[in-house]
């Protein structure tokens, strides 16, 4: 069986004074707090997410 590719990201910003639904977009994402780290499935959906929010995070290199 194929291993699925995933992608690790980290907040780097605060969601201080943005937007409600980029603050809900961080919450779906599994982060809440600058510095959380999350490994995620590489899909379309959550591509789009990080494309949302591509000033508060930031995709690691493993």
């Amino acid at each position: 069986m194929a291993q699925k590719k995933t992608i690790k990201v980290r907040q780097t910003g605060s969601p201080i004074r943005r937007p409600g639904d980029q603050r809900a977009t961080l919450v779906g994402l599994g982060l809440n707090k600058i510095g959380r780290e999350r490994e995620l499935e590489d899909t379309p959906s959550v591509r789009g997410m990080i494309r949302k929010v591509s000033h508060m995070v930031e995709i690691v290199e493993e």
